[in-house]
């Protein structure tokens, strides 16, 4: 039996990450406020803390079996109380613990006696509809109701799924996988949650086509299931972005959809919560996953010259997640399996690693999108992109450093700046030159002696030093392994190599200096140790 601790308890703690995630412009650092209300109120009302006692009332009332429920309610939303946004058009969003949707909303409220918004706020009356729903359709399909496996089609009924294989693999691997395998979540304070104990058995139902197994032409880690909605990449000005979305629903309810010609949209991979990954449209060609033009100003003014006015599918690479933008925590296993395949289009695209080209879709179109949400791990997620790469990245902001492996020191005489565009990650550190011992520090953690290249990244201008030095050292003493004077008005906004070098096991150093030519600055703004 596998062992979940959902964080419904923490939700409303999550809501701090937005006011610091560098990801989240200020409309889509929003959460929903129904969703955290709908949430705590699972939570702070007594007896409903445990929501085995709802599935089980609903399961009573409506006759369907209560594990069956809980199944269902896992596989849409891990038992969160979800409000979800649009993500695709034509797709109504998901609402509740049994991520309803549209018209199953409506009848389902009026066939469990309440009113839709009781069914969208409301944890218990969520439950009821669908079991009602659940109830109905098995009568329609003449279910016995005795037999677990026979309530199959009535499940891939409610899913709303319409694509066959699609259906299959919800009712297989997710709905049904989750009665066999059993699950247990529990609250912050230890209490049960709610939980399933494993079942053997097999969903009467037919089985997903053998020939959707194929592996993507650009990532081999992934499933082929190739969509239609796609066209022609234009040649200018190539892959410059990875844009990260949620679906606002299930792994296979996601890209069922997306390849359905009557969509209209697209994306070019989907992860699921246990890290399945399928790839939809080749990276050559044009999915259609924002709905938006490129504006600059949304995105720390990077790439204006460049990018600005066109549409941002005509330079970007989507890849949609199974969950919500209001859900307060995303399974380690996807957040690892979107990190390799960001790490594997990132290296192959020379697209920069940072959290100005790995992007928010709430950040590029803020007025009608959120995703992938306030509680997206950003800085977890670009750090295991790096060391996917075989990559460690310093950065100016210990915010986005995992300071086990890395960090930055810098005096109060250096200042943090935005002011010139082209930084890594969320900005840089400057300061004046001057004959004083007084650099900013990257240190850096080897668990082995190795040998290593080091590279640094700058902001350029014209105020900038000529002659900038940065001090190699082997430790974090004072044996130094080389000086690399370099020209900060040149090559801004990229990786510039300083040299390679035998560094023992334990921490290590680069420093940027302000001992040089007065009259200029000096900045400090990632180092990558490759």
């Amino acid at each position: 039996m596998s062992t979940l601790r959902q964080a419904l308890a923490t939700v409303a703690a999550a809501l701090s990450l937005a006011a610091c995630d560098p990801q989240q412009s200020p409309e889509s650092a929003q959460t929903p406020s129904g969703a955290i209300d709908a949430a705590q109120d699972v939570l702070n009302r007594g007896s409903i803390a445990q929501l085995d006692p709802l599935f089980e009332q609903a399961a009573r009332e409506f006759n369907v079996p209560a594990d069956l429920l809980k199944a269902v309610s896992f596989s849409e939303t891990r038992w969160q109380m979800v409000h979800g946004q649009e993500e695709f058009e034509g797709m109504p969003a998901a609402h509740g613990l049994m991520a309803l949707r549209g018209e199953a909303i409506v009848r389902g409220a009026a066939l469990a006696g309440v009113s839709a918004e009781q069914v969208r706020m409301d944890a218990a009356s969520n439950i009821r509809a669908a079991a009602a729903l659940l109830s109905s359709y098995a009568e329609e399909l003449k279910v016995d109701r005795k037999d677990l496996g026979a309530w199959a089609p009535a499940v891939a009924r409610l899913s709303g799924i319409g694509n066959t294989d699609a259906q299959a693999e919800y009712v297989h691997k997710q709905v049904y996988g989750t009665l066999r395998s059993g699950v247990v979540a529990d609250t912050a304070d230890g209490k049960v949650l709610a939980s399933i104990m494993p079942t053997p058995v097999e969903a009467k139902f037919a089985l997903p086509s053998v020939h959707a197994m194929a592996a993507g032409p650009d990532y081999a880690a992934s499933i082929w299931r190739p969509s239609p909605n796609y066209n022609d990449r234009p040649a200018s000005p190539g892959i410059k972005m990875i844009v990260i979305h949620t679906c606002e629903g299930i792994y296979s309810g996601c890209w069922g959809w997306l390849v359905n010609p009557d969509a209209g949209v697209s994306a070019h991979y989907v992860v699921s919560d246990t890290g399945e990954v399928s790839q939809l449209v080749a990276e050559a060609n044009r999915a259609w996953h924002v709905g938006a033009t490129y504006d600059c100003t949304l995105n720390g003014s990077t790439d204006c010259t460049a990018l600005n006015g066109l549409s941002v599918n005509h330079f970007a690479v989507g890849i949609e997640h199974a969950g919500y933008a209001s859900q307060a925590t995303f399974p380690d296993a996807q957040i690892d399996s979107s990190a390799k395949l960001s790490c594997d289009i990132a290296r192959d695209r020379g697209i920069p690693r940072d959290s100005y080209h790995i992007v928010a879709h709430g950040r590029l179109q803020p007025a009608t999108r959120t995703d992938p949400g306030p509680n997206w791990p950003w800085s977890t997620y670009l750090s295991k992109i790096n060391a996917a790469c075989g990559e460690l990245i310093i950065d100016s902001n210990n915010a986005n450093n995992d300071t086990s492996k890395g960090y930055i020191e810098v005096s109060a005489n250096w200042t943090s700046s935005t002011n010139v565009t082209n930084y890594y990650g969320t900005g840089y550190f400057v300061a004046p030159t001057q004959a004083v011992s007084d650099p900013a520090t990257f240190y850096f953690y080897l668990s082995a002696a190795a040998t290593k290249t080091i590279d640094a990244w700058w902001t350029a201008g014209t105020d900038r030093s000529t002659t900038t030095p940065f001090i190699v050292y082997s430790g974090t003493g004072s044996t130094k392994l080389a000086t690399v004077n370099v020209n900060q008005q040149l090559n801004g906004g990229k990786w510039n190599t300083l040299g390679t070098y035998s560094f023992p096991a334990g921490w290590n150093k680069v420093q940027v200096s302000r001992w040089t030519v007065s009259g200029f600055q000096v900045v400090a703004d990632a180092i990558r140790v490759k």
